[in-house]
């Protein structure tokens, strides 16, 4: 039930969670299942107690680690024993790892091939749960200028309106483009919507002598290249 206070069990055995610490200290996360790790993070949320029962209970719920993380804070607040804080808490840990992540993928230089694309974007798209779009502005000798958030939608119903493109690649004086969106759906396969779009663009951002490089999808860690695929033609 949302709002419904953290689990606060009894004690176990006196320097259990000190013994996890220096344990995961030690080893790190390589060998510790997803429940433990869980464990540990529910430390921080429930200062007192037994909380490996609702690290079982949550992996089982939504299947995974990265399901826990991955889910809302309504879905987490139903899960029985998960209250503000710790759904806070599981909120929090994608949201700074995609900070992390962005602030990790510069490029001082040229963008030479998809790869680096792909480590720029997938930050942007780590562990959305709506569909974004942004667009990748750079020179003519590809050295990235901005990357402009375009728009987000509801699960598959993000729109990318032209004129928004337009705006950010002319406001960064690019001559090259990159399109980028997701599919929460899980397939990063381009649907006949994203190839009808990706020609509109072009021809448009043509006009004004701004190159439309490429279109990525992102979806579940996988990206498809629409340049790579023959689709920008």
């Amino acid at each position: 039930m949302a709002g419904s206070r953290d689990e606060k069990l009894p004690g176990v055995h006196t320097g259990h969670r000190q013994r996890m610490r220096e344990e995961f200290l030690r080893t790190g996360a390589a060998g510790m299942a997803d429940h433990r790790l869980l464990e540990m993070l529910l430390f921080y949320a429930i200062p007192r107690g037994d909380v490996n029962p609702l690290a079982h209970r949550l992996v089982e719920h939504f299947g995974s680690l990265s399901g826990v993380l991955h889910a809302t804070y309504d879905q987490l607040t139903g899960v029985p024993g998960v209250g503000e804080s710790t759904a806070v808490l599981l909120q929090l840990i994608p949201a700074v790892a995609a900070r992390y992540m962005q602030q990790n993928a510069s490029f001082d230089g040229q963008i030479v091939d998809v790869w680096q694309l792909k480590e720029l974007l997938e930050p942007y798209f780590f562990g959305q749960r709506d569909e974004l779009a942004y667009l990748v502005c750079m020179d003519g000798k590809s050295k990235v200028l901005a990357v402009r958030k375009l728009g987000q939608g509801i699960v598959d119903t993000v729109q990318i309106a032209t004129r928004k493109v337009l705006e950010a690649a002319l406001s960064c004086n690019a001559s090259r483009v990159v399109l980028a969106h997701n599919h929460v759906s899980g397939v990063a396969m381009p649907s006949q919507a994203d190839v009808d779009t990706t020609a509109r663009l072009k021809r448009v951002l043509a006009e004004t002598e701004i190159a439309l490089a490429d279109h990525l999808i992102f979806a579940g860690g996988d990206m498809v290249s629409m340049a790579q695929s023959g689709l920008l033609r």
